[in-house]
């Protein structure tokens, strides 16, 4: 009986110890199926975000590319004569025979308007001297008229005879975010247009200190983003766009002593520009009328100042006065040598320039500026009016 008992014992837990196996085994291979089956859902759902990425990227270009122009500068060249072997060595001078128009430099520009209404950066069109052709993606060329060239952005407006041309749409630079993906479209080192490169919003609100060429012309340009997405020589006044071909800034300037930092002035405070942009080529701009210096410690060290920060009201040579006459700066009182602090409790310094408070406000609207004369603090009050 014992013996009989001990062999059903041993049956029984046969039978559990199988049952358990196999609930611990099917659990454990259910465990690895759904974690197999997570991996490949996380794959797939990557691929899909990518194809869906580079298939907006293909669209948003393929929309854009009829829009982008090159602006090609030229001008006249002198030519001289042909020395010949007695010539040369004798150092007869070489005569001037004439001159010849040639191709000294492009950047490029794009489509704001059916009629013809271009906008690129101020500095690709800076010389008086030159002319200027726009060459459409078709390779049709326009004869290109500057229309206006703003004192304070970056940024000019072209003209071109033609009707029917496709304007880029303009976005809204206000709701942009640092990591979001744009397109940068341009006529790379001047030689091969409708260049495109891809990269990310790397900052917003960025203050840089801009030189053209020759590095003989610097100015300070805030309220920039930073992108990685490649900006060569020749893309300056391209558009940057985003993922739905919509004009988020217009391409400014790029980091030389780095790798992929480009800069670029956000569209919103183009498009204010071109809402104050008269037929006739003037830009309605509010006007303070004095001519400053931001202060940082650098110039406070070297000039002794009571402060790190604010606009130093100051002269430059006989024709730049430290407060034009009749001014709304002058009507206030404000004068030379004074430091003005605050414009309505907005405290002014190297990411807050006077220049671009001022451009925030309306003309005819009235100011409260903070002012620093010999130690003391003032308020003094200024309307603005048309500069």
């Amino acid at each position: 009986m014992k013996k009989n008992t001990g062999i059903v014992i041993g049956i029984i837990f046969l039978l559990i110890f199988t049952s358990v196996t196999g609930f611990l085994g099917g659990f454990a291979g259910s465990f690895l199926f759904t974690n197999r089956v997570s991996t490949e859902t996380l794959a797939e759902e990557t691929q899909i975000k990518v194809v869906k990425e580079e298939s907006a990227i293909i669209s948003a270009v393929k929309k854009s590319t009829d829009s982008v122009v090159s602006v090609v500068i030229s001008k006249d060249i002198p030519v001289f004569e042909e020395l010949d072997f007695f010539d040369f060595w004798n150092y007869s001078p070489r005569k001037q025979i004439g001159t010849e128009e040639q191709e000294v430099g492009a950047g490029t520009g794009f489509v704001a308007s059916e009629d013809g209404l271009i906008i690129t950066n101020r500095h690709v069109v800076e010389d008086e001297d030159a002319s200027y052709t726009v060459i459409l993606n078709n390779g049709e060329k326009l004869e290109a008229k500057v229309l206006a060239k703003d004192t304070l952005l970056d940024i000019a407006f072209l003209k071109v005879d033609a009707e029917g041309l496709n304007p880029l749409p303009l976005g809204d630079s206000g709701s942009v975010q640092v990591g979001q993906t744009v397109i940068a479209i341009g006529n790379a080192l001047g030689e091969f247009s409708n260049s495109v490169s891809t990269g990310v919003i790397s900052g917003i609100g960025r203050s840089i200190t801009a030189t053209d060429s020759t590095g003989s012309n610097a100015e300070l340009i805030s309220n920039v983003f930073q992108t990685d997405a490649s900006i060569n020589h020749g893309n300056s006044g391209g558009p940057l766009l985003d993922l739905e071909g919509r004009v988020i800034g217009v391409n400014v300037a790029i980091a030389e002593s780095a790798e992929n930092i480009g800069f670029t002035i956000p569209i919103d405070d183009v498009k204010d520009l071109m809402s104050r942009l008269n037929a006739d080529g003037s830009i309605d701009r509010p006007r303070l009328g004095v001519r400053i210096t931001m202060i940082d410690s650098i110039l406070q060290e070297e000039n002794d100042l009571d402060v790190d920060y604010g606009a130093l009201v100051i002269a430059g040579n006989a024709k730049q006065l430290a407060v034009l006459p009749g001014s709304p700066a002058q009507n206030a009182g404000i004068k030379e040598g004074d430091i003005i602090l605050e414009i309505d409790g907005k405290r002014l310094d190297m990411e807050n320039p006077l220049p671009n408070v001022i451009q925030s406000y309306k003309i005819g609207d009235t100011i409260t500026l903070k002012v620093l004369r010999d130690g003391e603090e003032l308020q003094l009050k200024a309307t603005l009016d048309k500069f």
